[in-house]
């Protein structure tokens, strides 16, 4: 593109993660500027479909993480408006953000998924919770773990070691969500894997970056996310090159079959042999301490080119998108 690109981010809104999404916009707000791209942040309030309409900018990148912004439901707004948006469709949103649907297509698929169940609130006060919690620990055994079907961050999700901690877990979970994923815990080596997925004449087809390890003194949850000093990174991941393969391919795979756009982010345990997927995600945190923009980083770094040169990839993918 001969002319400088005129970006709005969106970020904030009204979920459980708008700090983190502060975060991610102000961030990647600023690696664009450095690259000469006009970017405005904005907010997404009553305001919102005015300020776009004033604006009119090339591309829109949202990044507001959880509910809203990763149910499709921005991205439907998106698509009234018409105006070209960074990230996945509607329909790619919805599939990956619900984690009991994402598990069902990808196990279908041939992937490797934890043995899980969803079960909402409203089920829990029907039946009687005590012997549904009986049934669960009857199901996985200990330990298992307890999350929010949709969002992320790590919010409301535990590793339940005990009959005693279960109820505990049930109630942090509800807390951020009406459905409970309960799945079966995996024990393995922690990678992210991120995806870049753009048209231009060296990349065709979502392409793996580097993975991302994880290494954290407990559950990697919100805090141990966006508070430096309870998790170290090794990026890339401390793997072979047979496995690192295998984790990208997977992701690679999660990506395609889930039919998403541009870039997304799987979570997954290694254990040695499989690579187990656990969390999918469509609008990655990007801020200093999230594992896209590591992957990115490591990258570039690879490549011998530079982090912005990602994002103006993805960006002109979009802007191309009508």
């Amino acid at each position: 593109m001969t002319q400088p690109l005129t970006v709005a981010i969106l970020a904030g809104g009204l979920t459980h993660e708008r700090e983190v999404s502060m975060h991610s916009g102000r961030r990647v707000a600023a690696v664009l500027r450095e690259a000469g791209v006009q970017v405005k942040l904005l907010d997404v309030d009553s305001t919102l479909l005015q300020r776009l309409e004033s604006m009119s900018p090339d591309v829109v990148w949202p990044l507001v993480h959880g509910s809203t912004g990763e149910d499709g439901s921005l991205q439907n707004l998106l698509e009234l408006v018409g105006v070209p948006y960074v990230g996945s469709d509607p329909m790619g949103c919805r599939l990956a953000s619900d984690k009991a649907v994402a598990s069902s297509i990808l196990g279908k698929a041939g992937l490797q998924v934890p043995d899980s169940v969803d079960i909402p609130q409203a089920l829990f006060r029907d039946v009687g919770v005590n012997p549904m919690l009986d049934l669960l620990g009857e199901r996985f055994g200990f330990p298992l773990v307890v999350k929010p079907s949709p969002g992320g961050s790590g919010l409301g999700v535990t590793i339940v070691e005990s009959a005693a901690q279960l109820p505990r877990a049930m109630v942090d979970c509800f807390a951020y969500g009406e459905n409970a994923h309960i799945e079966q815990y995996i024990s393995g080596r922690e990678v992210a894997v991120a995806v870049i997925d753009v048209a231009d004449e060296d990349t065709h087809g979502p392409q793996a970056l580097p993975a991302v390890e994880i290494v954290t003194d407990g559950l990697y949850d919100y805090d141990a996310r966006y508070n430096a000093g309870r998790v170290e990174y090794f990026v890339p991941a401390r793997l072979s090159d047979d496995d690192a393969r295998t984790v990208g391919g997977a992701a690679e795979t999660v990506h395609s079959t889930l039919g998403l756009r541009d870039y997304s982010r799987t979570d997954i345990i290694f254990d040695g042999e499989t690579p187990w997927i656990l969390d999918v995600n469509v609008a990655p945190g990007m801020t200093e301490t999230s594992l896209f923009p590591q992957a990115v980083a490591a990258a570039a770094k690879q490549e011998g080119t530079t982090v912005d040169s990602f994002y103006l990839r993805i960006l002109e993918t979009a802007a191309k998108r009508i």
